[in-house]
């Protein structure tokens, strides 16, 4: 998402020349998934680039049960199989007015159930992704973790901890040991409060961001997570970046020196 106008092949050279461990890939940037590659072929091509493919998204509105969304959620999970993906991203729907947290728990479960012995089949994790606005159908992580709680934590799924849903839904706890990625992203605006911020808020991570990237993520490896940390940046000022890659290493720079910070305080 936050090289959208790149192909596929432009960004596994960014994620080369960055040192990244890997790569997402999306099915809704109004293009075809792996720009008409096949599956296989993605698969070889990350294979060359020294890259995971670290998640396919998304299964859109995953919570509302019904026999068309599991079938394209199992397309996907098929499609991730083949590609060599590790996961597939399941988010959920925005509705028009909030819904009580026990209902959004409620919607949660039998998808879930649905989708367990897919994702098992195919050797494939789901990574939840609450989305913190007010309407969304499933806003906290804690109740994420609830339901898995209640199914005796499958191992196929995954939370998705991303900081700009984590400041919007103010959340606090942090479930290092169930998340499986991270999504960064930046409020570097002054303007919006917190129930404002939308996707067209979210930049790269700098020094004037507002949702303490850098306090998230020392919570989480504080907490013991070693996995990786994706940039999700929707406004339109990063898509339309002249050289993404050298804003991206700016932003990695920053990110690493402050928990480096941490690191040799620690020492």
């Amino acid at each position: 998402m936050t090289v959208p106008n790149a192909s596929m092949d432009k960004l596994l050279d960014i994620a080369k020349a960055l040192g990244c461990v890997g790569v997402e890939l999306r099915n809704d940037l109004e293009r075809p998934l792996f720009d008409g590659e096949t599956a296989a072929g993605v698969s070889q091509r990350m294979i060359a680039k020294g890259q995971r493919l670290l998640a396919l998204a998304e299964v859109k509105a995953f919570n509302v049960e019904t026999l068309e969304k599991c079938d394209a959620a199992e397309a996907l999970i098929v499609t991730a199989a083949a590609s060599g993906a590790e996961a597939v991203a399941l988010i959920p729907a925005v509705a028009k007015d909030q819904l009580d947290r026990a209902d959004q728990r409620d919607a949660l479960r039998a998808p879930l159930q649905a989708l367990q012995p897919i994702l098992e089949n195919h050797a494939i994790c789901g990574l939840i992704e609450p989305l913190g606005f007010a309407c969304s159908t499933l806003r906290f992580k804690e109740d994420v973790v609830r339901v898995l709680d209640e199914m005796n934590r499958p191992a196929c799924f995954g939370i998705v901890h991303d900081t700009f849903h984590h400041h919007v839904a103010g959340e606090t706890a942090i479930y290092a040991d169930l998340t499986v990625i991270v999504h960064i992203s930046g409020v570097t605006d002054t303007a919006p409060t917190a129930d404002q911020m939308t996707d067209a808020h979210r930049v790269l991570v700098d020094a004037d961001d507002r949702l303490d990237n850098i306090g998230q993520l020392r919570s989480l490896c504080a907490a013991g997570y070693t996995g990786p940390a994706s940039f999700e940046a929707f406004a339109p000022e990063i898509h339309d970046m002249k050289d993404p890659t050298a804003a991206l290493a700016g932003s990695i720079a920053f990110i690493a020196s402050q928990l480096a910070e941490v690191t040799a305080g620690a020492a």
